[in-house]
């Protein structure tokens, strides 16, 4: 037998480096797609075909069937004859407008993660951020373009939303009354879980502009009176707002390295009362540090961004019982920004 027949017999082929490698082609074909705002239009004007989309996007008529067919071929589109509609998954979170709209992370990925990845290789020879200069801003906010910022809150909304859907219906929180959203900028998670749940009350804790975009949010979402944002900087204050029954963490502490994280679960302890609950939210690293590809590459992500890494549950179990908080235990679930919750009580 060959070394060619030992490999197939095997099952190696380099088809899955070739998936791996090409990844972009998928995402920029997304990206593009919605940047030309396709998947809105098809929803607000019906189903459509090649001449007539080529004239509305003002394209060639053989980069649009290019596009069209990809588009189908990613489960984006689907095409009856020479007509083509949005799928069920395009028309419930690509449409600009729909509670589930998720086009705000696909365009900052496009615009300010694909370009910082090009630069991965700096962010791994110098382990400094590329999204943003750390010689020239003191943050990540910090001289940030205007409309950079926009897109950026934008996405983080997206992704949340979907997150604290998923949140809300694994965990039980119908003994909590108040929450607090620690590091929750717009507030998607105490709108979402608020709206689960009638006797929660929510109030998410952020930097005073980022407030002012959150309350944006909750009034568009009319949860004016059960949301509320309390102005604050959770790296600097010496403590949190006290007086609330559990503290939510999620997608926070993988922005942060271990010292930093430590002393917000140190902080969220001091600020709880006896019997409060701390819920971590977060795409958890395996134990032993194998995967899931969400995770790892997710920690991958905060090479570009930030100080941070994704961590494990035996990681946060550990930093819990440190800080004091005992019942540690971790839940499991499927979501776009998370795939499980840690979470503890203050004894």
């Amino acid at each position: 037998m060959t070394e060619t027949d030992q490999e197939e017999s095997a099952g190696l082929s380099p088809v899955p480096l070739m998936e791996i490698s090409t990844g972009f082609w998928a995402s920029k074909t997304l990206a593009a797609a919605h940047e030309l705002d396709l998947f809105s239009y098809l929803s607000c004007e019906g189903p459509a075909g090649l001449e007539r989309l080529a004239t509305r996007f003002g394209l060639h008529a053989r980069p649009t069937e290019i596009l069209l067919t990809a588009c189908v071929s990613l489960g984006l589109l689907e095409k009856s004859g020479e007509v083509y509609a949005n799928s069920p998954l395009a028309d419930k979170y690509l449409v600009r407008g729909k509670p589930e709209y998720f086009g705000g992370w696909i365009e900052m990925a496009d615009r300010r993660e694909y370009p910082a990845w090009g630069r991965v290789m700096d962010a791994l020879r110098n382990n400094q951020p590329t999204t943003w200069d750390p010689a020239q801003q003191q943050g990540i906010f910090d001289g940030e373009d205007p409309v950079m910022l926009s897109v950026f809150w934008e996405a983080m909304h997206s992704l949340s939303t979907g997150t604290a859907k998923v949140l809300g219906r694994t965990l039980d929180l119908s003994g909590v009354r108040r929450l607090l959203d620690v590091g929750g900028g717009s507030g998607a998670f105490g709108i979402e879980l608020c709206g689960r749940y009638p006797e929660l009350r929510a109030d998410v804790f952020e930097l005073a502009f980022v407030c002012d975009l959150a309350e944006k949010k909750i009034a568009q979402a009319g949860m004016g009176g059960r949301v509320g944002t309390v102005p604050g900087n959770f790296q600097t204050d010496t403590s949190l707002p006290t007086e609330y029954d559990a503290v939510l963490l999620s997608l926070v502490l993988h922005d942060w390295d271990e010292d930093d994280g430590r002393a917000l679960i140190r902080k969220c302890f001091s600020a709880l009362p006896p019997g409060g609950l701390l819920i971590i939210s977060e795409l958890l690293v395996n134990d032993d540090k194998t995967g899931p590809a969400d995770a790892a590459l997710m920690s991958m992500n905060m090479l570009i961004e930030n100080w941070g890494r994704n961590y494990t549950a035996a990681e946060y179990a550990q930093w819990l019982s440190e800080a004091g908080f005992t019942e540690v235990r971790t839940v499991r679930f499927t979501a776009p920004g998370a795939n499980g919750a840690v979470t503890a009580r203050k004894p």
